[in-house]
């Protein structure tokens, strides 16, 4: 058990549980009393979809071999688990379990959309079909330059479920709330495929990276992170999300270092790891921003 949990790279399910307490937050500072059952649930169950997106990705990259030519890895945050690699796993194993972890989530799913209604079936068919899509070699989206908007949409859609399985129906607050944490989090993958780019275009494998090359990729980067923190801030001067908001723009500086860090060092990716790492935090600040900030409105009321 204690091999499948490193190979589901646990760091990263935090990103995960942040984007499912925001989505609960949303609901709850909009006077929604939580269920905290459901809310359990949902925590559950996407971070066991996160863990089966992860393995599956794994299983992608094995097929292709982009992590057995991968030589510029920064671990644990770039070029897989290499579970596969190093011979804990074979791909076959990986693949037997995406499908275990799937139907468990699947299963779940279905009583919690029971619970909640059937719009959360259309937010976890949605999310699992591009969680299955960003890797599978039959549409591979993560090698046709649009992986990085699948992550977006991805993280977007778990606020969103997460927010619907407490207010029971569609409301603008989550989808608002979850589109600066969603490209803070496409941010993120954008900034681990500077070490793997190499890799990566050896195998046919075409990130946003490998398409633009190291310089023009740094500085989209550059303008994503500044997009996201400009959407929360128009937004919430809009009056459209909570006063307290604001506050998750305190990730601002964390991204902005880590922005101006690799357009210096785009060429050695090497020596990304401080950028990756800050890339991460300013992810992990933004949501526990947003969710201080929901918080806060949901104790005033």
């Amino acid at each position: 058990m204690g091999r499948w949990v490193v190979a589901s790279r646990p760091g990263f399910l935090v990103v995960t549980l942040g984007a499912v307490l925001t989505g609960i937050g949303s609901a709850a500072a909009c006077g929604v009393v939580i269920d905290r059952p459901a809310a359990l649930a949902t925590v559950v169950l996407a971070l066991l979809a996160h863990a089966a997106v992860n393995l599956h990705n794994d299983w992608g990259d094995a097929l292709i071999g982009s992590d057995a030519a991968n030589t510029e890895r920064i671990g644990p945050f770039t070029g897989g688990s290499r579970v596969v690699q190093d011979g804990v796993f074979s791909a076959a194993q990986l693949r037997d379990m995406v499908q275990m972890l799937g139907m468990v989530v699947v299963g779940g799913g279905l009583l919690l959309t029971a619970r909640a209604g059937p719009g959360l079936l259309a937010i976890g068919l949605a999310g699992l079909a591009l969680g299955w899509a960003y890797s599978h070699p039959r549409l591979a989206l993560m090698s046709r330059g649009v992986g990085e908007l699948a992550v977006a949409a991805g993280w977007w859609l778990v606020v969103i479920g997460a927010d619907y399985v407490q207010r029971r129906h569609f409301d603008a607050a989550p989808a608002l709330a979850g589109v600066s944490l969603a490209l803070l989090i496409a941010a993120m993958l954008w900034v681990a495929e500077f070490p793997d780019a190499r890799s990566d275009a050896q195998v046919g494998k075409r990130t946003l990276v490998v398409r633009l090359g190291p310089v023009r990729a740094a500085w989209g980067h550059l303008v994503l992170v500044l997009s996201a923190h400009a959407w929360l801030a128009g937004w919430w001067l809009a009056l459209w999300l909570p006063t307290t908001a604001w506050w998750a723009l305190g990730s601002a500086p964390l991204s902005l270092v880590a922005a101006i860090g690799l357009i210096v060092r785009a060429r050695q990716p090497r020596r990304l790891r401080p950028v990756i790492v800050l890339t991460l935090g300013a992810v992990v600040l933004h949501a526990a921003l947003l969710i201080a900030a929901f918080v806060s409105v949901m104790r005033q009321r």
